[in-house]
């Protein structure tokens, strides 16, 4: 049994924010399995679906991305799980709109929710995948930048991103964290563009006359 929890703040006026993306993800896998309604639980919203014949739980807290370590910390007392079978996903502004990085473990790294959960939990030895949303721009506050919307230009790309994280989530409950690491880690943009340039290359072939 896998616990994911989607970090975000709760109320239709933070939908589409960059701090909701854990919201996002987890909608998109409940979209792909045709999960029910959730049931209200442990401060949060909660489904259960059968991924890769794993029972999986699907956490959203709506206690607020600062305490969201509440529900997380409700759900574990509940279902008796190591930490290696929580997986959190949040926003991340250290990376760039879109990118994924998983790590299984580690600081919060500015994120509140993820400083949160680790003082409920009194370890950083759970599973996190991080979604970019870009870096704050100058002469911003952090809390305003993640706060805000994706602009226009952006919002296709963190679509991508999300559904991308949501195949993420599905390999880290089939093969583990390592394999999500290193199957998503790497930076899309340039592994196409090797691809691309390895299909751009042309072997000459042998004894061939150049004139």
């Amino acid at each position: 049994m896998k616990i994911v929890v989607g970090l975000g703040n709760p109320g239709r006026e933070y939908d589409g924010t960059r701090h909701n993306v854990g919201f996002e993800v987890l909608a998109m896998i409940a979209q792909r399995f045709d999960v029910g309604r959730p049931k209200a639980k442990f401060k949060a919203e909660v489904a259960e679906v059968s991924i890769k014949n794993q029972k999986t739980i699907l956490l959203s807290p709506l206690t607020f991305m600062n305490l969201s370590g509440q529900s997380v910390r409700a759900a574990l007392d509940f279902y008796k799980l190591p930490l290696n079978d929580v997986l959190v996903v949040c926003d991340d502004i250290n990376l760039d709109v879109a990118r994924l990085r998983f790590r299984p473990s580690g600081s919060a790294g500015g994120q509140n929710g993820l400083k949160n959960i680790i003082q409920q939990l009194g370890s950083q030895d759970f599973g996190r995948l991080r979604v970019g949303v870009g870096k704050t721009p100058a002469n911003w506050n952090a809390s305003d930048f993640v706060l805000g919307k994706f602009g226009a230009d952006e919002r296709s790309e963190i679509d991508l991103g999300i559904s991308r994280a949501a195949n993420a989530v599905e390999a880290w409950i089939e093969h583990g964290i390592e394999v999500a690491m290193n199957r998503f880690n790497a930076n899309p943009a340039e592994q196409k563009k090797k691809k691309s340039e390895t299909n751009k290359r042309v072997v000459d072939p042998p004894n061939q006359i150049r004139e």
